[in-house]
This record gives structure tokens, C-alpha cells and sequence, in this order.
């Protein structure tokens, strides 16, 4: 008799149709595969090499770091070069030759002046090479400035909380409760035009906010085993709070930095266009491009263009590596 209860062959269905048995596709790219069976097999990995392994996944963070990387070194050598008082633009920046600025409006880019030249016929590549040493300064200085006084009222306000806590954060939260822009123009107006002025403006700013993502992981960290074990060793609460506690709290402060950066950025440019930020005859993006602006309907593009173009690539670059070492520095997005 035949056995009722017995499977069917492997190739076969219950019904005794004949079927083919496909294989297990694997859709993840086989580059990602080999990685992972390397990681399984490798030792566990610190905090920055762990992040740079992901990060590296990210394709438009690394194109982010790309541009920054290019941005930075262009502005470092310009400035070594504006230090030493060789500058190493093409033309100097504020040379005007109306003769390469036929009936005021500039001439198109060509060999001779790759990015061509403006009204005044200064050249114009030379002008976004000079304030990119300009955009760079304020956004680095204007970060740090922040990131310094973020830095020593976060950890304090998050450390002792209590009364402490509450003055520092009510401070903060009057500087968040402003539209960010105006409070800056208000800070401007008072302080007046200048380059110094727009980095201590955007500077004084941004404090609030890396002051609270620190206090926010303070929070987390002051109870953990260690700083229990710190203070039971006598230390003393600076010295647990900027030995122990700062330095396993920093990970999203780089990610702010990063974002900050490309944000003071814009907000130079915007002060510059207003005409109470960066001063003529010094070069700025936001100011070429305020400059530029009067002259479209005679179809110059080429001095709004370049300008617009050096501005939105550094933003970007920013922007997404800032996003992507936020992905990258997230646990819960870890695999």
C-alpha cells in the first residue's frame, strides 16, 4: 500500500506536479556581503573606527567631506598666503581694470579669466577664492566661539543641575525663543558692520544650542559606574566633569559642529548681502552676490553665478557630512 503520510519528493508539490526548488537569492551586493563576514571575524571595533565604517557606506557624506576637505585647504592656503602678504589668487582681488569691463557690466569667462570679470573688472575667480578664506575664517571661528562657551555651561548645567541648571537653560531658552536671523541683525546693529562683528554675533548665538546637547548627555552619562567610581576616588567635580564625563559625551557635539559650520556660514552670506556683514572692498560670497543682483537684466551671470555656486557646494559639504556622521554616530542605527 502506499504510504499516505509520506512527503513528497523534494522536487515535487503534494499534488505530484513537478516543480523546481529555486535557490536563496541574496539582493545585497556582494561587496557588502564579504564586508560583513569580515567584521564578524574581525575584534570589536573602537567608537571612531565603528563610525568610520559606516560612514564610509554613506556616499553622499563622503561627497560631503570631499567638498569640505577641498574648501578648507583652499581657505588655509589663503590665508597662510594673506598672512605672509603674498596672496596667491590669480589677480589681486581688488584690482580694478575697467578695460576688461566693457560699458560696465564685466566681461564672460575665458582663458585669461576663467570665472570672468565683474563691473569694476576686478577678476572674479579671484574674488571666490579670497572669500572663501573669508566664509571659512567665520565659520570655524564663529563655531569655535560657540563651542567654547557650549562647552563650559552644558556639562556645569547638566553636572550640578538644581538652581543651577535652571538659570543656565532659562538663559538658553531666551536665546532660542528669538528668530535666529533677527537676533542676529539685532546683535549687528549694536556691534555695527565688520568682519569681526559677524563671527562674535553668530558666536554668542550659537552657544544655547551645544550647551544643551551637552547637558542632554550629561544627564546620561554623570550616573554611570565610572563617575560613581571617580568620585568614591576623591577627584574633584572639574576634573570628573572635563576628564570623565565631557569626553564620553561628545559625540553628537561633532555632528552639531559640523551642521553649525555650514550654518554660519549661510549666515555671513545673508548678513553680507544686507550690507552689515562683511565690508567692500573685502570679498564675500553673500556681498558678490548682493553686487551681482543689479546687473542680471544685462545678462552677466557669470559673477552671481560662481559666487552662488562656492556657497551652495560648502553648505552642502556640511550639511551632509554632518547628517551622515549623525547616522553614522547614532546607535540605534547601528547593525
Amino acid at each position: 500500500m502506499p504510504d499516505w503520510d509520506a512527503k513528497p519528493p523534494a522536487d515535487r508539490d503534494v499534488y505530484g506536479t513537478q516543480v523546481t526548488q529555486a535557490e536563496t537569492v541574496d539582493a545585497r551586493l556582494q561587496a557588502e556581503i564579504i564586508d560583513e563576514q569580515a567584521e564578524e571575524g574581525a575584534k570589536p571595533l573602537g567608537l571612531w573606527s565603528d563610525t568610520w565604517r559606516r560612514l564610509k557606506r554613506n556616499k553622499l557624506a563622503l561627497i560631503g567631506l570631499a567638498i569640505i576637505i577641498v574648501f578648507i585647504t583652499i581657505g588655509t592656503v589663503e590665508e597662510v598666503a594673506f598672512i605672509v602678504g603674498h596672496p596667491l589668487t590669480p589677480y589681486p582681488p581688488d584690482e580694478v581694470n575697467y578695460a576688461l569691463s566693457p560699458q560696465g557690466l564685466g566681461s564672460p569667462p575665458s582663458l585669461k579669466h576663467p570665472f570672468g570679470t565683474d563691473y569694476l573688472g576686478r577678476d572674479v575667480l579671484s574674488r571666490v577664492l579670497e572669500a572663501t578664506r573669508i566664509a571659512m575664517l567665520v565659520g570655524i571661528i564663529a563655531v569655535a566661539i560657540a563651542l567654547t562657551m557650549g562647552l563650559i555651561l552644558g556639562p556645569i548645567s547638566g553636572y550640578y543641575g538644581g538652581a543651577v541648571d535652571s538659570v543656565i537653560m532659562r538663559i538658553a531658552d531666551i536665546f532660542f525663543a528669538f528668530p535666529y536671523i533677527l537676533f542676529v541683525l539685532l546683535i549687528m546693529s549694536v556691534l555695527g558692520p565688520g568682519f569681526q562683528n559677524v563671527f562674535i554675533a553668530i558666536g554668542i548665538l550659537g552657544w544655547a544650542t551645544f550647551a544643551r546637547i551637552v547637558r542632554g548627555q550629561i544627564l546620561s552619562v554623570k550616573s554611570m559606574e565610572f563617575v560613581e567610581a571617580a568620585r568614591a576616588q576623591g577627584a574633584s567635580d572639574l576634573r570628573i566633569i572635563f576628564r570623565h564625563v565631557l569626553p564620553n559625551s561628545m559625540a553628537p557635539v561633532y555632528v552639531a559642529v559640523a551642521m553649525a559650520i555650514g550654518g554660519a556660514i549661510a549666515t555671513e552670506a545673508a548678513l553680507s548681502y544686507l550690507g552689515i556683514g562683511v565690508q567692500p572692498p573685502t570679498p564675500s560670497w553673500g556681498l558678490m552676490i548682493a553686487d551681482a543682483v543689479n546687473y542680471l537684466t544685462g545678462g552677466n551671470w557669470w559673477y552671481l553665478f560662481f559666487p552662488s555656486l562656492a556657497l551652495v557646494l560648502t553648505v552642502f559639504g556640511f550639511i551632509s557630512f554632518g547628517n551622515g556622521l549623525r547616522d553614522a554616530t547614532d546607535p540605534k542605527l547601528k547593525e
